[in-house]
């Protein structure tokens, strides 16, 4: 077989066998299929598409590219959560703690930033001595004594899926139902989970920005999940705005930071922490209903617990470990910092939440190229939300900025992403509706 014959194939619309998607992810492996041919596969993909067989042949190729792992030694059930990407999704850092101080165990294995969506494991790079990609011995260790480790893919798992996710990023082919869905569950098979929850994102600041893509990337991940015999569920959730009302690396970890401390709590943020957190202790049978899971989490981040188990997590992958204590004193600060303030007062009305995010990409924390390096301190806080007062004394956002050149490039693109009005408009929820492979589809929530 030859590549370029495979990609002829899959760029002419036909259906791809096993065999050669397994020809084509081994030889990216190897690296006898060149980044030029991976793109050019990916584009097919993007536009042609890929049959459920297809997707799960490619999932499964993934996995098999590198080693595997087993949690059945452990006490509890190995639970894990994935989102398709937002703007301000810094879930996952409190999510993870939440869970294991449940008594859950959370093998989470993250990635960078993709397209205009900032990445868990670049956030957790923003702190000093963290190692977001330690080896298998270390990780394994880590989420036995504290319950959780949230790290990046390591050379051993699904490594042409690692390859191939960095190509996508910089090649406008992120948006693909199939690569998408063959990305995630490749890691989160080969992590040997018992559970996986779903956090498909809708609206402007998604992948998938219509409600109908939404579902169908769920229903395709629900699908793919179970067929490979990971009992897995999604919940599509609002994207119309930025989740936390930080954007950036190392202030997400500190809005995080603040939020497992109880200092400052955004409402929305919660909402989703507490939703997909209850969805992860029923499929681990922790909690007998999904009230009892969602009042546990509620328990667990208001007791403390969970951000005490973030505080070991962090020291036990090489972190600082009084980050919680003085979180000031070890993240990144950018040198400029200057408030953005509307043209007009009134309530905001609509938000581009995709232009925030390219936003932070513009001010150097985010990719244009895979081998970009990212400044960690830039981005932007109290970002206002769907019917918040904005005016002289409520500002759109802070910027945080390396120079004054780049925060008024900042300025300028969150006052272009802002709609504002004269009268405040109602705050709908964060989730939409919920998925699993055995129903016969998406439930209004």
């Amino acid at each position: 077989m030859l590549p370029q014959e495979i990609i002829r194939k899959k760029r002419d619309g036909g259906e791809l066998a096993a065999a050669e998607i397994e020809f084509l992810i081994e030889g990216l492996t190897a690296g006898r299929v060149t980044e030029g041919q991976a793109a050019a596969f990916a584009m097919a993909v993007f536009f042609r598409g890929m049959t459920m067989e297809e997707r799960v042949a490619l999932t499964r190729a993934m996995v098999r590219s590198g080693a595997t792992l087993d949690w059945s030694d452990l006490s509890g059930p190995a639970l894990d959560k994935h989102s398709t990407g937002g703007i301000g999704d810094n879930v996952s850092l409190m999510l993870a703690p939440a869970v294991a101080a449940c008594d859950g165990f959370v093998p989470m294995i993250s990635g960078r930033g993709l397209g205009h969506t900032g990445g868990t494991l670049d956030k957790l790079d923003s702190i000093p001595g963290y190692r977001s990609q330690p080896d298998i011995a270390l990780f394994r260790k880590v989420v036995r004594e504290v319950g959780c480790a949230v790290i990046g893919q390591t050379a051993d798992l699904a490594p042409a899926d690692k390859r191939l996710y960095a190509i996508r990023d910089v090649t406008a082919t992120v948006e693909s139902i199939p690569l998408i869905t063959a990305s995630i569950l490749s890691k989160k098979l080969a992590a040997g989970l018992d559970g996986l929850v779903m956090d498909v994102k809708t609206g402007s600041g998604a992948f998938m920005p219509s409600f109908e893509g939404s579902a169908e990337l769920a229903e395709s991940l629900a699908m793919v999940a179970t067929d490979a015999g990971l009992p897995t569920t999604a919940l599509i959730t609002d994207m119309n705005e930025p989740l936390a009302s930080a954007a950036g690396n190392a202030v997400e970890v500190m809005n995080a930071i603040d939020y497992l401390r109880g200092v400052h709590v955004d409402p929305r943020l919660h909402e989703a922490v507490v939703a997909l957190g209850g969805e992860m202790l029923l499929l681990g049978g922790i909690a007998e209903s999904i009230e009892d899971g969602w009042a546990m989490i509620d328990a667990a981040i208001g007791s403390g617990r969970a951000a005490e188990r973030f505080g070991r997590m962090v020291a036990a992958l090489g972190g600082p470990t009084d980050l919680m204590e003085r979180p000031a004193a070890h993240l990144p600060r950018a040198a400029i910092t200057r408030p953005i303030l509307p043209h007009r007062a009134g309530f905001v009305a609509k938000v581009d939440a995709r232009a925030i995010g390219l936003a932070v990409i513009q001010v150097g924390g985010g990719r244009t190229r895979a081998e970009d390096a990212i400044d960690h301190a830039v981005g932007f806080t109290s970002l206002a939300g769907h019917g918040d007062p904005v005016g002289p004394d409520a500002p759109l956002a802070i910027v945080h900025a390396r120079d004054e050149a780049h925060a008024d490039l900042a300025e300028a693109a969150i006052r272009a992403a802002y709609t504002v009005a004269d009268d405040a408009a109602e705050r709908g929820p964060v989730v939409l509706a919920r998925f699993a492979a055995a129903e016969d589809g998406p439930d209004a929530a």
